[in-house]
């Protein structure tokens, strides 16, 4: 399934989504095919972010796109001018 039509199934709501196919580009993992298992209310919506398994995204529907920026050095800590 396409992005926009998990977008018209379910409008403005978080959902947990199966990742099939994806391309990356310019530094994204831009998601091309995917399943939706569930809607997932917002007030858990964090919650089931961190807890998601192995091919699995929550992810808005507001969203125009079905984005992941990738981070190419993420132990790299930035420092703070206090």
């Amino acid at each position: 399934m396409r992005w926009q039509e998990v977008r018209e199934l379910f409008p403005d709501q978080f959902v947990l989504l199966s990742i099939l196919d994806f391309r990356k580009e310019d530094g994204k993992k831009i998601i091309t095919d995917m399943a939706p298992i569930r809607v997932i209310p917002e007030r858990e919506a964090n919650r089931e972010f961190f807890n998601v398994g192995p091919q699995q995204l929550v992810y808005h529907t507001s969203n125009e796109e079905c984005v992941i920026h990738l981070r190419t050095d993420p132990l790299v800590r930035m420092r703070r001018n206090l």
